[in-house]
């Protein structure tokens, strides 16, 4: 049996090299119309960065390697123009030379990930100093910049996980580093309880963020940059990190079933519409692991995993693909940021609306061994089974932990209700006798079982602001915490003795603080009869 792959960065490459170790009579032809396959597109801004210095690290595996350690025949700087799926043949184009072939499957896997996207922004394709970064050849085209120019400032548009990474390793490059983006918040996306800890790390470590404005115009090649605020701005350097797009051409001239956004669709077989053609990777539109929905496959990690899946399948294993999860983490200075699962944003844009959310705050490790640093997490769950749909976190240790643990648990259906039941690793330097991801269960349960209550400050109402009551249980010399002005400051270790200067008549909230404190201030009240909501803060 022949099969061809269209695509040799992630999935591509783990499919061939799978399928090899299952059967050694397969003919397995690779065609890439990049210059290098298997990189480590991850890792692209740490090299421009000047974190990883060795180029040729970054490029896992060579064609002569997958030819010699698995005969997997790969081209590069071939790219596959047309398909004819009745005579199950394909285009082939030479991009050295130009030249064309015929060539023949009886598979054929579409892997051909995606594109980065360009807003349509006036003098955007004169700017000589603007860069996308996709792979290893856009990365050379920029340290070469970086080498013989010398910018001092870089613009970066887009401030979503690539624009983060970017804007980091320039500023650590020692460049001066503006980040502009469409939307009211970064890390898009990041719930804005995440994300605002990120901006607020942003600006600590010295970048220029802009959010909520556009790009009107870029003029001057590349040197002035127009902002719909009407602020004008003046750069040596732009990179476009504003989003990306599936390679769906070839696959929409051969009749293969493409979603509303552009993804070729997939069965749980990873197989197309079409007989004997498969996708995998960027380009696909699968169904998520939490809601059965479909929803896009955007991480390499997947690419992967389903390339590794696919050989299987194709070497004849009836295994089915369970869906796409979508776990990631990205480092922004010293903090760590994760996630897993469902945001509030997509569950919004999906229509669900039977969730609920807890933001907590507790210690990465024992508060007691030094270097405590509060992490902080939102889980998000099923109003009424406590199902977990979703995760994310952001600190400075042990964040991807405790994300990950959180991944496990939702592939393997786990509810709040088992969170406090996990037994997880205990040392004082690296987590507390109660861990975060226990913690996560015991509010949720509270929340599920309506024992406690809490309430984001954006979603009480003006009624409430105006009228209700906002207690702060605070102790004498600590500092206060939270927006929310309080009606009256009792302090825990008061509360008891003082509980009849609790309003019955009012709604009552306790002002935010870190930790255990107000929890604790809402039980003692619930045992005097008197209900009080925690208000949640960042």
């Amino acid at each position: 049996m022949k099969i061809i792959v269209v695509g040799g960065v992630a999935g591509g490459p783990s499919f061939a090299t799978r399928l090899r170790r299952l059967n050694e009579t397969h003919e397995i032809v690779l065609y890439e119309r990049g210059e290098n396959i298997s990189f480590a597109s991850c890792a692209l801004p740490y090299y421009l960065g000047g974190v990883i210095k060795d180029r040729d690290s970054l490029i896992e595996r060579t064609p002569a390697q997958l030819k010699e350690k698995n005969n997997i025949d790969v081209f590069v700087q071939h790219e596959v123009t047309s398909i004819d799926p009745i005579n199950k043949t394909v285009v082939v184009k030479n991009l050295v030379d130009n030249t064309e072939k015929i060539d023949n499957y009886d598979r054929l896997i579409l892997a051909s990930g995606a594109r980065p996207t360009l807003p349509p922004i006036k003098g955007a394709q004169e700017a000589k100093n603007g860069f996308i970064l996709r792979n290893v050849t856009h990365a050379d085209k920029i340290m070469e910049f970086l080498n013989q120019e010398d910018p001092q400032s870089v613009t970066v548009l887009g401030a979503g996980v690539m624009g983060l990474e970017l804007a980091e390793n320039f500023k650590e490059r020692g460049l001066d580093v503006t980040l502009i983006d469409q939307l009211p918040q970064v890390a898009f996306p990041y719930d804005t309880e995440i994300a605002d800890l990120v901006y607020d790390h942003l600006v600590e470590h010295g970048l220029h963020v802009i959010l909520n404005t556009t790009v009107t115009e870029i003029s001057n090649h590349g040197h002035t940059v127009h902002l719909s605020n009407g602020d004008v701005l003046q750069t040596d350097m732009i990179i476009f990190a504003t989003g990306v797009a599936p390679n769906n051409e070839l696959a929409a001239s051969a009749g293969i079933a493409l979603s509303k956004t552009g993804q070729v669709q997939v069965d749980n077989r990873l197989q197309t519409n079409v007989e004997d053609i498969y996708a995998i990777g960027d380009i696909i539109e699968t169904t998520s692991i939490v809601t059965g929905l479909p929803t896009p496959s955007m991480l390499s990690s997947a690419a992967n995993r389903q390339g590794h899946l696919l050989a299987d399948i194709i070497n004849g294993a009836d295994l089915h693909y369970r869906g796409y999860l979508g776990s990631g983490v990205a480092k922004i200075f010293d903090y760590t940021t994760s996630y897993t699962g469902l945001t509030e944003h997509m569950l919004k844009a999906a229509g669900i609306t039977n969730y609920k959310t807890i933001f907590i705050t507790p210690f990465d490790h024992a508060y007691f061994y030094p270097g405590a640093e509060r992490l902080n997490l939102k889980l998000i769950f099923d109003d009424q089974t406590g199902k977990i749909l979703g995760a994310q976190a952001v600190g400075k240790q042990g964040v991807d932990k405790r994300i990950g643990q959180l991944a496990v648990a939702i592939t393997g259906n786990l509810s709040v209700f088992d969170l406090p039941d996990l037994e997880i690793p205990y040392s004082p330097p690296y987590s507390s006798s109660r861990d975060v991801v226990n913690i996560a269960g015991y509010v949720g349960i509270n929340q599920v079982t309506k024992v406690a209550e809490t309430i984001s400050v954006e979603a009480i109402s003006k009624e409430d602001l105006a009228n209700a009551y906002f207690l702060d249980v605070r102790e004498a010399g600590k500092a206060k915490s939270g927006s929310i002005e309080a009606t009256a400051t009792i302090p825990l270790s008061q509360l008891r003795e003082r509980i009849n200067e609790i309003p019955r008549d009012k709604k009552v909230y306790l002002t935010f603080r870190k930790g255990l404190n107000t929890y604790t201030a809402a039980r003692i009240l619930a045992g005097f009869g008197i209900k009080a909501t925690m208000i949640e803060e960042n």
